[in-house]
């Protein structure tokens, strides 16, 4: 599938795979999302789906890489401090559709299938949709949308 440029402003973290620290930090980053009411205070934001977006990365998903939690905004041109912009080309996507209790390793159980695959990956920025359809943990839908060639 094909995505189209777009933006987004959140708040982000360097992290790893290696010895399970995005396992640490990624939830982390969570929590400081929602204790700290980032959405609320993200300026020009075209909806509340949240992205959790890999970009930056290092070299593949064995090594370091950022992780970008915020929203599609429609320009970079207010950066709250503290806060990360960042404009991304779009391009060709496999899509990945999960859904059950978030609270059981929903998402890492599919990318746990996802990094076993052989996909062409370029490794540019692959991120997990959180819409509507996420909003109730127990039972949630969640899109996770991979860069290839």
């Amino acid at each position: 599938m094909k995505v189209e440029p777009f933006k987004v402003i959140g708040i982000s973290v360097r992290t790893t795979n290696e010895n399970g620290q995005a396992g640490k930090d990624i939830p982390v980053l969570w929590e400081k999302l929602i204790n700290e009411d980032i959405l609320n205070s993200i300026p020009n934001k075209i909806d509340n789906t949240i992205y959790s977006i890999y970009t930056d990365y290092e070299k593949d998903h064995t090594k370091p890489y950022t992780t970008v939690l915020g929203c599609k905004v429609e320009n970079l041109d207010n950066i709250p401090e503290g806060m990360v912009g960042y404009s991304f080309d779009g391009g060709d996507y496999i899509r990945f559709t999960t859904k059950g209790d978030l609270s059981k390793g929903l998402v890492i159980n599919e990318w746990l299938k996802i990094w076993k695959m052989d996909l062409g990956r370029i490794f540019t920025a692959d991120f997990e949709i959180y819409g509507e359809k996420a909003q109730n943990p127990s039972d949630a839908e969640v899109d996770i949308l991979i860069a290839v060639k």
